[in-house]
């Protein structure tokens, strides 16, 4: 398929590194003016800087907010008033047993996984509404519909993020606007690979370490294996795009096939 997303414009939470960065580079190169986004100005600078030499001719942009705050977001809105394609990917995790998560803790997820997706939704929307085209996704994750053990606190806020997509593409209806969330499933990033290793041990080589993971920790995967940033972003550009106009209010699954539904 040709997906060509010149003249749209693109904002990606938290993209400095993993599947955010990813899904930046793949909305830059189909065309997209993308902006993307971290707290740390330095690193956003940096980023932008590989980007435009690993996407040649790419248009990309960096604003330095931290969007899981109000007074960040506000930063954000007004370096980028507008935008066609918001991706909602900012999110944090780390193992923790479930009666040690304090209330601190609970707010802090809640902040950076679903209230900065929601203002960031609740802002860039009604443009896009009043323009007859846009494209929100939401990056949720298997944890959502099947809530981890160790990570009860993060699967909670990519639960209410299914709820948060669904709601927003209801108000949306009829708009020429969609809005979707993605069920990303296990996947290989830097902060995966130190997750896996808080699990398995140091003691294994890498590959070895990823298998023992999958077997015990994921052993619903049909793939076997941590799916690559690649392959998450390659469904972010396709929901971006004119070629899914009618997918909407929907929870699209790229998760190896761990989540067992027959239905989303």
């Amino acid at each position: 398929m040709n997906i060509d997303l010149t003249g749209r414009t693109a904002f990606v939470s938290g993209s400095t590194q993993g599947i955010g960065r990813v899904i930046a580079a793949r909305l830059a190169a189909a065309g997209a003016t993308t902006t993307i986004n971290g707290r740390d100005a330095g690193r956003v600078d940096a980023v932008v800087g590989e980007l435009r030499k690993e996407v040649p001719g790419a248009r990309i942009e960096g604003v330095a907010a931290d969007v899981s705050t109000a007074e960040g977001a506000a930063d954000l809105f007004e370096e980028l008033p507008a935008v066609d394609v918001l991706v909602n990917n900012l999110g944090i995790f780390a193992p923790r047993p479930v009666l040690e998560v304090d209330d601190d803790t609970w707010q802090r997820y809640w902040d950076v996984n679903v209230m900065s997706a929601i203002r960031l939704a609740r802002h860039y929307l009604p443009g896009m509404r009043d323009r007859g085209w846009g494209r929100v996704q939401f990056m949720a994750s298997d944890s959502a519909v099947v809530i981890p053990e160790e990570m009860v606190h993060y699967g909670v806020t990519k639960t209410a993020l299914l709820g948060v997509s669904r709601g927003y593409a209801k108000a949306l209806a009829g708009t020429g606007v969609t809005v979707n969330a993605v069920i990303a499933g296990p996947t290989h990033t830097e902060g995966v690979e130190d997750f896996v290793r808080d699990l398995v041990g140091d003691d294994l080589p890498w590959e070895r370490a990823q298998v023992e993971f999958m077997r015990v920790h994921r052993p619903g995967s049909l793939i076997q294996r941590l799916i690559e940033p690649e392959e998450i972003a390659n469904m972010v550009v396709y929901l971006a795009s004119d070629l899914a106009s009618a997918t909407t209010g929907g929870a699209l699954r790229v998760d190896g096939g761990y989540v067992d539904f027959i239905v989303p």
